[in-house]
């Protein structure tokens, strides 16, 4: 198996087309609206936000996943109105959405899937969603994958796309993928909205499987402010344009395809991540159980304080060992170790304070790594990617509705 990095995004894969533009649900005049369409029916899967509070497209689409045997041709998206907590006109809204799409491109309501993102308990503009839909459908492209990613932007600082090529001995096939994400992240099941194709032959149950497996390792694994939306949600849709069939002697090819394309998706939202200017990337080690490793983790990575001391270059490893103490994981703490960057800072019980300028000068980097050991003597290890918290997240989210 080969896998080659590819432009194209969601229209890297044989017979899927995109688009996207501004129909008017943002004041801001900027793109508002995105299609995505397989041109042939394509096995789909999607996995969705724990949070209860669940949006209508997040309730309807699950629905026509089950409605249509996980069977669809299209996913319309819009930005600028999360339609979540908005009752039944909210539903009937999403429902009319699909039922748009459908007319335009000949086929059953239950095959359209829909996605919104944007503020909470504001109705979608339906009359501008009612023409912007036939003019997407209008502009359709196999290369439409970019203006799709810009579409289904909000708070994001760039568009975040991304494809791999994948060389098997039974034939090539290819994965494509975009996202959107920037604030209330740290999805659980999923990111903000997230789209996955591919031109490989894929029976629902182990689309299924490959789905939820990457994101376990990408979308599962970063968190910008531990907030997980009403609105997450991943779609992964599978139409055999390439003649490629995944069996089990296939799945590792698709499942690292998957994970390839979702790991650049999920890192790049951590990096567009509201005010943030540094990826950290938190490795749990010595976890008693893989709960554990992940739970901890989880706590370093959503820690205010361990965020604020990354983005002052302070080298607080008392942070680190306070926050992986209190996380639920087993910590003992005579055992436990904090590495930052290269440098150990504690270990053993023992500071070694005499390292912090080393250790400062390396938080002034972008790109960081930081390693707590919680001591419990355990081989079960869970990194999760996080980004510092900054003066500017809280300026964006103080002002987001105003």
């Amino acid at each position: 198996m080969h896998l080659e990095m590819n432009d194209g995004g969601v229209t890297a894969p044989r017979l899927f087309r995109a688009a996207g533009l501004h129909c008017g649900i943002k004041a801001s005049g900027k793109p508002d609206l995105a299609l995505v369409v397989s041109d042939i029916p394509a096995c789909a899967a999607g996995v969705f936000t724990t949070n209860r509070a669940q949006a209508a497209p997040v309730v309807l689409s699950q629905e026509h996943l089950a409605l249509s045997s996980f069977q669809t041709r299209a996913i319309i998206s819009n930005s600028g109105c999360a339609n979540a907590c908005t009752g039944p006109q909210g539903m009937a809204d999403a429902r009319e959405m699909a039922a748009l799409t459908a007319a335009e491109l000949g086929c059953e309501p239950s095959q359209v899937l829909v996605a919104s993102t944007g503020v909470i308990g504001v109705n979608l503009k339906m009359p501008a969603v009612r023409t912007g839909i036939p003019r997407a459908v209008q502009v359709l492209r196999n290369t439409g994958g970019s203006a799709a990613a810009v579409a289904i932007m909000t708070t994001d600082p760039f568009p975040k796309d991304a494809a791999v090529r994948v060389t098997t001995e039974m034939g090539t096939f290819t994965v494509g993928g975009m996202t959107k994400g920037s604030g209330m992240i740290e999805p659980r099941m999923a990111t903000m909205l997230g789209y996955l194709t591919t031109d490989a032959a894929v029976d629902p149950a182990m689309l299924s499987r490959a789905l939820a497996d990457a994101c376990r390792y990408t979308f599962n694994a970063i968190t910008v402010d531990g907030e997980p939306s009403t609105n997450d949600c991943v779609f992964a849709l599978a139409n055999g344009a390439s003649g490629v069939v995944i069996g089990e002697a296939l799945y590792p090819a698709l499942f690292e395809a998957f994970r390839v394309v979702a790991h650049e998706l999920a890192l790049a939202i951590v990096r567009g991540g509201e005010g943030a200017t540094k990826l950290v990337a938190i490795t749990v080690t010595g976890a008693a159980t893989d709960a554990d490793a992940w739970m901890a983790a989880r706590a370093l990575a959503n820690s205010p304080l361990v965020k604020t001391a990354v983005h002052g270059a302070d080298p607080n490893w008392g942070r680190l060992i306070a926050a992986a103490g209190r996380s639920g994981a087993a910590f003992v703490l005579e055992q436990a170790c904090v590495r930052i960057g290269p440098l150990v800072l504690f270990e053993d019980g023992r500071p070694f304070d005499e390292r912090a300028p080393q250790a400062a000068e390396y938080l002034k980097g972008s790109d960081l790594a930081i390693e707590v050991n919680v001591g419990a003597g355990g081989l079960h290890t869970a990194t999760v990617w996080t980004c510092d918290l900054t003066a500017d997240y809280v300026k964006i989210n103080a002002e987001y509705r105003t």
